[in-house]
């Protein structure tokens, strides 16, 4: 058998000679426009490797196994295997003219375990080995998670620690040298291929410390929170806390390991679509936080949530009601539903009809958290430049604590007590019917829940979507990066940064804008310093940026709007030029809120406008103190309530919807 033997390490592989003229006719390049694939299969399953080029006819094929052989009768741009090992090919494709090229090496890898794979199998993953589903490390010795697949192509592999990709994990071994603390948890593989996504089994590891401390008893199968937050009112007085509240404590959740949508200023409809598409990421086994953030009031017993678009006065067909949530929450039947309320709870009597809610059966899983108690208001305070609901500060100081979720309620009810601010006004109040003491720093344990952890990973993607930096080239030669960054689940950054300013520009700057355009919601005068300080720090100094809010608004594809101005170098003279980038339909705006997916509207029945409101109350600036920065213009001193009676400036004051007077924010 004839044998050709090239030197891999040369160029020659994937170089073909240039045209050659003869006469009048002229040779083309040999140019390979399909490459074959690795594939990983079973023994003996029938195969095919395929190469597709172009050239002057007629083309003439050779293929080579691992060992530079050439293959009898493998002289056709199809190549017909059926293995009982794995093997490697490479094929040369020639012309009459001596012009050739090779393909790419691909290996046919051919594995024993494959039982159940039937022969109309079409080449998606197939795992024939999955993760050891439990083991126990000792702190410092190493372990070892295998995931393996056929595929046709071969299979790609990315590994999942707590439902938190891990970036560089893309093998089917999965080695940690040395066990650490953070080590413990569950572990997933994802294996896929053009055709198909497949996971695999869920594997926890426990790591057994030197102390032998007592690992947790109680696991989620996934942890899942919607923050909400409403301060940009139609038609009531605006609040300054819920930004600062819902950013930090969208952080500390994520630090548990919990998924979170955060939203700011979103309508009733907005509101509603964004619980259902809440309740669709929850399941059996699934830790479940509500939190918001803004103006509400309490009626017969049931509390309900103003959204931003909620007339003066309003009626409870305009709200949220939040028994009304957490029913449908236990409906889902997951394992703990977590409500927190930073929202007034005044009464308010009328004569129209309460929300019928008919419980369900005691599950004891539920637990409410109350900024205040019934018919009392709830206070934020601007302290330093900082806005914060008092509530919300103390939550978010003692919430990484691993302690049942009603102790740590109850050290901020201690905590908040002893604020003499609202010593006296504000109380927090706690329900719950816990049988168990879960916290919310209870592991991820997902063994048992792979095809809901899916589904819910699917649903999660599709709300944090952002697009990948992408380079600007402008016709003048000067090239602007964009790069892009998430503050909120509806809010977005853009940065742009120019990286060749090039010889044949001067003066430059850059301008960013979008189509549609997005409100933006920070820019008014009353934006807190911190929050600048928080906005200018997502990028490293870039040239220009652009605040993108209220993205679940959004209906059709987002486009950028990238203007440079700069001065030509010879000419003197001043000139524009823009270009438009498609970016889709970023984070929260792939959701398509204006699509209910659930038959129940969440609608309260009643016409009955109420005579009267209740509102999260504004508190004005506190005075310096030391090693703090100094507090913010005494503008931003609220106004005395006709309803409350006056206090000092120092002191919170009741925000009354009767009060004519707009606070300065």
């Amino acid at each position: 058998m004839m044998t050709y033997c090239p030197d891999r390490a040369e160029p020659l592989w994937t170089r073909a000679f240039h045209t050659l003229k003869e006469g009048p006719t002229v040779m083309k390049i040999v140019v390979i426009v399909q490459q074959p694939t690795s594939m990983c299969v079973p023994r003996n399953f029938p195969v095919i490797l395929k190469v597709q080029a172009v050239g002057t006819d007629p083309l003439r094929y050779q293929w080579f196994n691992g060992q530079q052989e050439e293959l009898a009768g493998g002289t056709e741009p199809s190549l017909h295997l059926c293995l009982q090992r794995s093997e490697k090919y490479i094929c040369r494709i020639s012309d009459l003219y001596c012009n050739f090229v090779f393909t790419d090496w691909v290996k046919v890898r051919v594995l024993d375990s494959a039982e159940g794979v039937h022969r109309t199998w079409r080449g998606e993953p197939y795992i024939i080995v999955h993760p050891t589903p439990h083991q126990t490390v000792r702190h410092g010795d190493p372990f070892t998670l295998r995931c393996l697949a056929l595929g046709m192509p071969s299979p790609q592999y990315q590994w999942y620690h707590n439902g938190h990709v891990l970036p560089k994990e893309n093998s089917e071994i999965f080695e940690v040298k040395s066990a650490k603390a953070d080590s413990a948890g569950s572990y997933l593989c994802a294996v896929s291929n053009v055709l198909e996504e497949r996971w695999s089994e869920g594997a926890d590891v426990e790591i057994a410390t030197p102390d032998k401390l007592p690992t947790p008893t109680f696991t989620a199968s996934d942890k899942v929170a919607l923050l909400i937050g409403n301060l940009n009112y139609a038609h009531h007085p605006r609040l300054m806390a819920p930004t600062m509240d819902v950013h930090e404590l969208s952080n500390l959740l994520q630090q548990l390991g919990f998924r979170v949508v955060s939203l700011l200023d979103l309508t009733l409809q907005e509101m509603e679509a964004a619980i259902d598409k809440f309740l669709q990421l929850l399941d059996r086994g699934v830790y479940a936080v509500f939190y918001y953030a803004g103006h509400g009031y309490e009626h017969m017993g049931r509390n309900y949530l103003v959204a931003v678009d909620a007339p003066r006065p309003y009626c409870t067909a305009n709200c949220v009601c939040v028994q009304r949530v957490m029913r449908h929450m236990q409906e889902t039947r997951a394992q703990l539903n977590i409500i927190l309320l930073d929202t007034c709870r005044k009464w308010y009597k009328h004569s129209g009809p309460t929300s019928e809610i008919n419980p369900l059966a005691p599950l004891g899983n539920t637990v409410y958290g109350y900024a205040t108690t019934e018919d009392a208001e709830a206070f934020e305070v601007q302290d330093g430049g900082k806005s914060t609901g008092i509530f919300t500060k103390y939550l978010n100081k003692h919430i990484l604590q691993p302690l049942k979720v009603t102790h740590i309620l109850e050290q901020v009810s201690e905590d908040l007590g002893k604020d003499q601010l609202v010593c006296g006004r504000q109380v927090v109040e706690i329900k719950h019917t816990l049988k168990e003491p879960r916290a919310l720093t209870d592991p991820v344990g997902m063994a048992g829940h792979t095809v809901e952890f899916r589904l819910r990973n699917a649903y999660w993607r599709q709300a944090n979507v952002l697009p990948g930096r992408r380079c600007v080239d402008f016709p003048c030669g000067i090239q602007v990066e964009l790069s892009f960054s998430a503050l909120f689940s509806n809010v977005m950054l853009v940065f742009g940064t120019m990286r060749d300013t090039g010889s044949k520009a001067q003066d430059c700057t850059v301008n960013l804008s979008s189509i549609p355009a997005m409100e933006d919601i920070f820019s008014g005068s009353s934006r807190s310093d911190e929050m600048d300080s928080l906005l200018l720090s997502k990028a490293d100094s870039p040239n220009c940026s652009l605040r993108l809010c209220g993205l679940q608004k959004l209906k059709q594809s987002l486009v950028l709007k990238v203007e440079l101005h700069y001065t030509h170098p010879d000419r003197k003279l001043r000139l524009t030029e823009c270009v438009e980038l498609d970016v889709g339909q970023p984070l929260i705006a792939s959701c398509k809120f204006g699509q209910r997916m659930l038959e129940d509207k969440r609608r309260e029945a009643s016409p009955h406008n109420l005579s009267h409101a209740s509102w999260r109350t504004h508190s004005p600036v506190q005075p310096p103190q030391p090693a703090r920065s100094s507090t913010r213009k005494a503008e931003n001193a609220c106004h005395s309530s006709s309803g409350a009676g006056s206090f000092s400036t120092n002191e919170p004051v009741e925000n009354d919807e009767n009060d004519s007077n707009e606070f300065t924010m």
